[in-house]
C-alpha cells in the first residue's frame, strides 16, 4: 500500500469516527443546498444556463492557443508583463525572481488555489519573505498551519469557539463568540500589512480574451485591497481560466456566486486589464501575470476527459458529494479536494500515485448534476479507474475476474457455486471482518447480502 493510500484510509478513519464534525459539516452544506436552489430558481433555464456555460467552456478550451495568444497581446499592450510557467517548479522561480528584484520583505495574498497547487507559500517563507493571506477563511487556515478544507470555504470545518481561541492565541485577542467581532479582530491586522506590503499577490477567476482583463471574484473586498495598494502586483492564474468574450461573464459570474455559495451575485467583481495607467489614481505601478500549465496541456490532450479543463472552481460538486460530506477536504491530501480534485489530481500528480482518490466514490452521479459547466465528472472517475488499471494491472484482481468470467459463463460450474455459497454461509458470518474473511475490506464496516436459498430461475421454474 502506498504512503498516499495510507494516510487517506488512516485520516477517512479519524474523521469518519468524529460524529460531531461530519454532523457540523453536513449542517453546514445542507444550508447551503437551500440558498443554491433558491438561487438557481431565479435564473429563466438552469439547464440551458449550464448548456450554455458548458459550451462556452468547449469553445475556450478547443482554441486555448489561439485565446492565449489573444489575451497575452491585450495584456502586454497596456504594460503588463505575462510569464509562462511550464510547472511549478518554474512558476516559483518567476514569482521569486519578481520580488527578489523588487527587494521585496513583505507580500500580502489574496486567495489563489493555484498558489496552493505549486506550494508557493513554503517557498517564499523559505526564501525569508513574510507572506499573509487576506482571505479570511485563509488567514484563518494560516494561523493554524493548515491547508485550505474547501476550495470556496477554506475553514468551513472550524467553530466560532475555535476560531476565538486562535486568534487568542495568535493575534492576543479578547475572548469573543461574534463573528462580526472576530472578523474585526483580523481586519485589524490586515489593514496594517496592505499599508507595509510591498508586493500584492492575486489568484483569478476568469481571464477575458477579447479585452485581455483578469477577473476576480471575492466577498470581502481584499483582493481589491491586495491589489491596489502595493506597489507590485502578481497574478498567478492556470491556463484554463480563458474565456473568449467579456459578455461571456454575463452568464458565469451569477453561475459562480449560485454554484459556489448560493448567492445572486458575489460581492466584488474586479476586473484587471493593466498596471496604473497616467492620470488614474491608484492601482500597482507594475503588474506581472504569470500564466500556469502544470500538466494541463497533457489532460488538454485527452480527448475523453478534455472537459475537466471547464471546472471553474466553484466548489459545487464537493457540496454535494457524499464521500466529502463524510471524509472532509483535509483527507483528500490535496490541492483539489472532492470529485473534481479525484479526477484531476491523478493528472497533476501521477495516476498511479492518486488513483485510490477516484475509487472514493460512490458514482452516484450527484456531482455531474450539480456541475454549473456539465463536467462528467463520475464518468471521469471510472475513466480514471480504467486506465490506472490498464497501466499497472493487478494480478490477483485480474486472475479473480477471470475465475469468475469462467464459473459465470458456465451453467454446471455456476449451479455449484451457488450450492457452495449456500454451505458457506454460515461460516463466512463467524469470520466477518476478520483476517479470515475473504470480503473483509467489505464487511468491516458492512454486511454481506445474505445469498437466497432460492435463485430467480429455480423460482420461475417451480412456479409452474
Amino acid at each position: 500500500m502506498s504512503t498516499n493510500v495510507a494516510q487517506f484510509k488512516a485520516a477517512a478513519g479519524r474523521v469518519t469516527a468524529d460524529t460531531r464534525q461530519r454532523q457540523f459539516i453536513r449542517t453546514a452544506l445542507g444550508n447551503y443546498e437551500i440558498a443554491r436552489d433558491r438561487r438557481k430558481a431565479a435564473f429563466q433555464s438552469w439547464e440551458s444556463a449550464r448548456q450554455t456555460a458548458a459550451t462556452t467552456k468547449w469553445r475556450a478550451i478547443n482554441h486555448l492557443d489561439t485565446h492565449l495568444e489573444q489575451l497575452v497581446a491585450k495584456l502586454e499592450a497596456r504594460g503588463t508583463k505575462v510569464h509562462w510557467a511550464s510547472n511549478g517548479v518554474q512558476a516559483r522561480e518567476i514569482i521569486l525572481g519578481i520580488v527578489a528584484a523588487k527587494q521585496a520583505r513583505s507580500i500580502i495574498k489574496s486567495k489563489a488555489m493555484t498558489s496552493e497547487e505549486i506550494h508557493l507559500n513554503d517557498a517564499l517563507e523559505k526564501a525569508g519573505f513574510e507572506v499573509v493571506e487576506s482571505d479570511l477563511g485563509e488567514f484563518i487556515v494560516q494561523l493554524r498551519g493548515e491547508a485550505p478544507y474547501h476550495i470556496v470555504f477554506p475553514s468551513m470545518h472550524l467553530t466560532r469557539g475555535q476560531i476565538r481561541e486562535l486568534f487568542a492565541k495568535e493575534l492576543g485577542s479578547t475572548s469573543t463568540d461574534s463573528p462580526e467581532e472576530l472578523t474585526m479582530v483580523a481586519r485589524r491586522v490586515m489593514r496594517h500589512k496592505y499599508i507595509t506590503a510591498d508586493i500584492g499577490f492575486t489568484g483569478g477567476n476568469f481571464a477575458i480574451a477579447e479585452t485581455g482583463m483578469i477577473s476576480i471574484t471575492e466577498n470581502e473586498g481584499n483582493a481589491r485591497l491586495t491589489a491596489a495598494l502595493p506597489k507590485t502586483m502578481v497574478t498567478l492564474i492556470g491556463i484554463e481560466k480563458v474565456l473568449p468574450k467579456l459578455e461571456d461573464l454575463a452568464l458565469f459570474l451569477p453561475m459562480l456566486a449560485t454554484a459556489g455559495a448560493g448567492q445572486p451575485l458575489t460581492c466584488y467583481n474586479t476586473m484587471y486589464a493593466g498596471p496604473r495607467q497616467p492620470g488614474e489614481a491608484d492601482g500597482p505601478e507594475e503588474w506581472h501575470v504569470v500564466l500556469l500549465d502544470n500538466l494541463r496541456t497533457e489532460l488538454l490532450a485527452d480527448p475523453e476527459q478534455r472537459d475537466a479543463l471547464h471546472c471553474i472552481r466553484c466548489g459545487a460538486c464537493l457540496n454535494v458529494c457524499p464521500i466529502f460530506r463524510n471524509v472532509g477536504g483535509h483527507t483528500y491530501g490535496t490541492t483539489y479536494s472532492g470529485p473534481v480534485g479525484s479526477v484531476i489530481t491523478p493528472h497533476l500528480r501521477g495516476l498511479q500515485d492518486w488513483k485510490h482518490l477516484s475509487g472514493a466514490s460512490s458514482l452516484c452521479g450527484a456531482c455531474t448534476e450539480a456541475c454549473p459547466v456539465k463536467i462528467d465528472l463520475h464518468h471521469h472517475l471510472l475513466h480514471n479507474r480504467r486506465n490506472a488499471a490498464k497501466e499497472k494491472p493487478d494480478f490477483l484482481e485480474r486472475l479473480g475476474y477471470q475465475i469468475f468470467g469462467i464459473i459465470a459463463g458456465d451453467p454446471v460450474l455456476w449451479s455449484l457455486a451457488k450450492k457452495v455459497g449456500w454451505l458457506t454461509q454460515p461460516l463466512q458470518r463467524l469470520v466477518k471482518g476478520s483476517a479470515l474473511d475473504p470480503a473483509q475490506a467489505w464487511t468491516k464496516t458492512r454486511d454481506l447480502p445474505a445469498q437466497p436459498l432460492e435463485s430467480f430461475q429455480d423460482w420461475w421454474r417451480n412456479r409452474a
